[in-house]
């Protein structure tokens, strides 16, 4: 991944934040079920942002990239499915770097 790129930067984000949503599913049980809390609303915190980042991402690169309104509805999508942002980035994301 080329961090200097606003490609780049938006495949870690993406990577980021489909971790941070598979982590909110450990955190999440260990809330309820033993009565701890604060691992939850610190995954949740970094996991908001990062999600508040990829759809900023998202739109700033369907303004620089002239992306269609299929390709942006399909990222948008896949950052509210479990390993949607993973899949992006291998079917899509990782194909458009290498292309620029």
């Amino acid at each position: 991944m080329n961090f200097s790129t606003l490609l780049g930067q938006y495949r870690s984000i993406a990577v980021l934040e489909g971790i941070s949503y598979l982590l909110l599913a450990i955190t999440v049980p260990v809330k309820y079920l033993l009565d701890m809390g604060t691992p939850n609303k610190i995954v949740g915190m970094i996991h908001g942002v990062l999600f508040i980042g990829f759809v900023i991402y998202t739109m700033v690169l369907h303004n620089d990239r002239k992306w269609g309104t299929r390709m942006t509805l399909v990222c948008l999508v896949c950052s509210i499915l479990p390993f949607g942002t993973f899949w992006l980035d291998k079917n899509f994301l990782q194909k458009l770097e290498r292309n620029s």
